[in-house]
């Protein structure tokens, strides 16, 4: 039988190793479960090897654009890899159709959805024929469901590109999306 995983395991380090990455995810899901889809969906990460070293708070938000699909759960985490960004990217896409994602249109509910919010606090784009990907997380900074998990878990965080603190992102949110976030 498998031992699950612990959150906030840490390998140490030999000194052959690669060095330890420090990212952050967004994780949400509107289908089913979302709840039961969210740590599921943590645990496949520890699978991969990947150290979650911190987790937010459950927050419910409005889908959008569209306020009638059904409500999102959104977390927030910290984690440690030893992966490249490109390859934990694979990796979190895999968990994601394991979960049961399906290529959909933009916006539409799901029962997973992983962002990179920060990876070891840089830029990048990088388009590819499959996947294009974009480090910070081009919206993120006007996300009240990423912004006030992330704040949580991290209140000096400072956005890499724009070299903001997250509060003053927050403070720039309208009240009204920050009213519309629930704590759960």
């Amino acid at each position: 039988m498998l031992k699950k995983p612990k959150i906030g395991t840490v390998k140490k380090q030999d000194i052959l190793e690669k060095v330890v990455n420090v990212a952050y995810l967004s994780i949400g899901s509107n289908l089913g479960d979302r709840k039961f889809n969210i740590e599921k969906t943590k645990y496949l990460i520890l699978e991969q090897g990947i150290n979650i070293i911190n987790c937010s708070s459950y927050y419910e938000t409005q889908s959008w654009p569209n306020p009638k699909f059904p409500k999102f759960f959104n977390i927030v985490i910290k984690i440690n890899t030893n992966f490249k960004l490109h390859k934990l990217f694979i990796i979190l896409k895999k968990i994601e159709k394991k979960m049961g994602r399906k290529k959909t249109t933009r916006n539409h509910p799901r029962v997973c959805d992983i962002d990179i919010v920060d990876y070891n606090n840089f830029n990048l784009v990088k388009n590819t024929k499959i996947n294009p990907l974009i480090v910070p997380h081009p919206r993120m900074h006007t996300r009240n469901f990423v912004l006030i998990p992330l704040f949580e878990i991290n209140n000096n965080w400072i956005h890499p590109k724009n070299k903001r603190k997250i509060s003053k992102l927050i403070s720039n949110l309208s009240m009204i999306n920050i009213s519309a976030i629930k704590l759960i």
